[in-house]
């Protein structure tokens, strides 16, 4: 394991982000494809990776064959930390812990936009690759983390974004071009207006890009499939199953982040909630590897990353026992598994790591320098 502060010390002091020129003759990206999964909504290691416990079968049982486990992973202890999915979801995309600011949480809303380099804007800013090709597929319930598209720092932002695919961004396209296509009574216009409006009103940074034109074919292709009621689409973590599915198909994304997020339905008390969202994820996983072994533009050329945000707190003296805020060991005790390009075959890393390697060690897959990034690159994983 080779620390990302002993990666940089070597380096000259002059070639930090801000001094590294922002080329419009980028390289051509040649690298794997990167599918980064998170397990998200908090689980715990019980009921996802032993073996024993298992909700999710598939990923434990068959894809666990064909990667690295890492079943220590840690998310560090700091002072007034918060382990949930937001930050756990950054930590992740910045290989750093506390890179986000509040851009307006409300009650139950942590609504954080990252202050340091995601993922996505290093790749962008180190190759040619479209933002289209740069994909962040978000979930319905989690409209807070529309955010994550690009980091504050300076020398990285908007122009290196991700996009996202997510049924918000969806309605605001839907409903621009209800507007625009006309024909609508009075009624009809004024309740479309106030829909858009308020769907711009919840996307509150103080710049929102427009949809770039693959996207918005893409939408169009959506909607020319599901319509426009809502009601035949799938919901929840099968919806971001089906649009990874349609984005691989359709969008080819050379990094990709599925942010599932059901499991944390749980907090409302019902553990059947939890661990049947578990088994969504599950199918989900298999439905979305099935699709990259089929895919020339994805076989034997993608590694695959599936880790959770934040664990959960298996605590019997609350009332709900199934938390996660509170920084408690449980919360922090996560997981990932790699599989993919390159990467051994049905071993475990027997170690514990530290959460913020995803982000270092994908930067390196990759061939981008994640100057920002405190994790540490991990070795081991690739043959």
């Amino acid at each position: 394991m080779v620390s990302r502060r002993e990666f940089t010390a070597g380096l000259a002091a002059g070639a930090v982000a801000s001094s590294i020129p922002i080329s419009a003759h980028a390289a051509t990206y040649r690298g794997p494809n990167v599918v980064l999964i998170r397990f998200g909504g908090g689980v715990r290691r019980y009921e996802t990776i032993d073996e024993n416990g298992t909700f999710a079968p598939y990923t434990r049982k068959v894809l666990a064959k064909r990667g690295v486990l890492i079943p220590n992973m840690r998310i560090d202890k700091l002072e007034g930390g918060n382990t949930s999915h937001a930050e756990g979801t950054l930590n992740l995309l910045t290989g750093r812990y506390n890179a986000y600011r509040d851009a307006g949480s409300k009650f139950l809303q942590d609504r954080l936009e990252p202050t340091e380099p995601t993922l996505f804007e290093y790749l962008r800013r180190t190759y040619d690759i479209p933002s289209h090709e740069a994909l962040l597929i978000n979930g319905e319930d989690r409209q807070q983390e529309e955010f994550f598209t690009y980091g504050l720092h300076g020398h990285y932002g908007i122009q290196f974004r991700s996009e996202m695919l997510s049924l918000h961004r969806f309605k605001l396209y839907k409903f621009a071009r209800i507007l625009e296509e006309g024909g609508l009574t009075e009624g009809e216009q004024r309740k479309a207006e106030q829909q858009l409006s308020e769907l711009l009103a919840a996307d509150a940074r103080e710049i929102s890009p427009e949809q770039s034109q693959p996207i918005q074919e893409f939408w169009a292709r959506w909607r020319a499939h599901y319509g426009d009621d809502g009601f035949k689409n799938p919901r929840g973590d099968r919806l971001l199953t089906e649009l990874s599915l349609w984005a691989i198909r359709d969008l080819k994304p050379r990094l990709m982040m599925v942010n599932y997020q059901d499991p944390d339905y749980v907090h409302w008390g019902n553990a059947s909630h939890y661990t049947r969202a578990i088994a969504i994820i599950d199918d989900g996983i298999r439905q979305i590897t099935d699709a990259l072994d089929r895919d020339e533009h994805y076989r034997n050329n993608t590694v695959v990353v599936i880790t959770p945000d934040c664990g959960r707190d298996a605590n019997p003296l609350m009332s709900v026992p199934f938390q996660h805020h509170f920084n408690s060991g449980e919360s922090r005790a996560v997981w990932a598994l790699v599989l993919g390009k390159g990467v051994r075959k049905d071993r475990v890393l027997d170690r514990e790591v530290d959460q913020t390697a995803v982000a270092a060690t994908l930067a390196e897959v990759m061939g981008v320098r994640a100057e920002r990034s405190e994790g540490d690159i991990l070795s081991g994983l690739f043959t």
